[in-house]
Parts: structure tokens; sequence; C-alpha cells
């Protein structure tokens, strides 16, 4: 993806783990704060997190669902390893998508399975 300054970045999840909206230790808090600090624009979406990662991370947008967040993103990082981001409509992900970059820190896909679907995909520990 290259330089991340003025581009939109798309988070899915931001709790510690799924089924909670606890933020304390989140890395998200810490990668999002990093990627706005390299000037990017983030969207992001949580099932359950979003009205306390709002105190936490005022500067970035919310999404009404996964969807919503990743129309016309750069890139798209898996932050929590929530269940319906598992069952994801990758053609219509890569539809909204201005480019199919994504980087997956919960391992949530098999990265040839998303390689050979045309996205340039990065899962933590696996080649």
């Amino acid at each position: 993806m290259g330089e991340v300054s003025d581009k939109k970045v798309a988070v899915l999840g931001l709790a510690f783990k799924p089924e909670t909206d606890d933020m304390r230790e989140a890395p998200s808090v810490d990668i999002i704060r990093g990627l706005i600090e390299l000037g990017a624009q983030v969207y992001a979406y949580d099932p359950v997190a979003m009205g306390e990662a709002a105190k936490i991370l005022p500067q970035i947008e919310f999404a009404e669902d996964e969807y919503a967040a990743v129309k016309g993103a750069n890139a798209l990082i898996f932050l929590t390893e929530w269940n319906q981001f598992r069952r994801l409509d990758m053609d219509r992900l890569k539809q909204l998508m201005r480019e199919p970059n994504i980087i997956d820190l919960r391992n949530l896909y098999e990265p040839e399975t998303m390689r050979s679907a045309g996205f340039k995909y990065l899962a933590m520990g696996r080649s």
C-alpha cells in the first residue's frame, strides 16, 4: 500500500476481544493512533465497542457496518476476531474497496484463498 497519508484505512474490530466492549489494553488503540499520526483517515466498525472506542478515539469515523467501513478504503485491517468478520462477502468487499489490501492481524482467513480472490493479503505470522 505504501504511504498511508491521506488514504482511507478501514478497521474491523476495536475491542480487546470479541463479545465485549472492553477497550482496556486493546491493540486497536495504539494501531489507530499510529495510523492517524501518519496521516491516514480511519473508519472503524465494531459490533459492540464503538461507544467505548469513541471516548478514546474521537478522531476516527465510525461506520454502521463492516461494508460501510470499507467503502472506498485503500486498506482493511482486522483487529478483533468477531465471528461475523469470518463470514464476509469477499466479492462485495473487493468491489467496495478502492484498493484490495487486507492486513489480517487475527488470521481470520487463509492467505492463499484471499490472494486467489484478488486481494493483496498479509496475515500475522503466516505467509
